[in-house]
């Protein structure tokens, strides 16, 4: 019997898969999932890359299209969500999930779409990027994900593209890795033992 749903960690692990959708809306329940990219990473490196388009049935909001750039022409010869979870599932296996404000956002759309279209729970563990950088980065004053790769020094060109916020977040994310090893050996986890560069 599969154990239902997977558990929130606020650790840095080696082996992951860090995701992002992108969607028509803010709601799960009433939005749909238009694009599904994610990075395999293994040792700290990335290892293979997935991202597919969603044809979501319906027309994409223009609200939606200014912030991700996804327009109906892009996706009118997409899979629809059905194959599309289906392959990302089948990429992911049972990695730990890795992603920027996963928690309240793309677990829950991830949650109402695989449930609706295969009939079964996502049991997966997740990291939520969002939460590990507000414990081991509390000096900061916004925590989005182009807050934390301007941070790092890290490249924010093509924000709001599915499988470009992979890129920057796993790049985050392994930098937050070395700042946990950092304070874990200083014995001041939970403190930020790095200053913001823009400080």
């Amino acid at each position: 019997m599969e154990r239902g749903k997977g558990k929130r960690r606020n650790q840095y692990v080696k082996d992951y898969v860090v995701f992002d959708l992108e969607t028509t809306g803010l709601s799960p329940e009433k939005d749909e999932i238009i694009e599904i990219s994610g990075i395999k990473v293994r040792d700290g490196r990335a290892a293979e890359e997935f991202s597919t388009l969603v044809n979501p049935g319906r027309p994409i909001p223009s609200g939606a299209t200014k912030v991700n750039g996804i327009t109906d022409r892009m996706v009118q010869d997409a899979p629809m969500l059905k194959t599309a979870l289906e392959q990302f599932l089948v990429f992911a296996g049972d990695d730990i999930l890795v992603g920027h404000n996963i928690h309240s956002f793309d677990m829950n759309f991830l949650y109402n779409g695989v449930m609706k279209t295969l009939g079964r729970e996502v049991a997966n563990d997740y990291v939520d990027t969002l939460y590990l950088a507000r414990s081991c980065m509390p000096q900061m004053y916004r925590y989005r994900l182009t807050d934390l790769a301007d941070h790092f020094g890290i490249e924010t060109k093509g924000a709001h593209r599915a499988l470009q916020d992979c890129v920057m977040n796993q790049q985050c994310y392994e930098r937050m890795g070395r700042l946990l090893e950092k304070q874990k050996g200083s014995g001041a986890a939970g403190q930020a033992s790095v200053t913001c560069p823009k400080c």
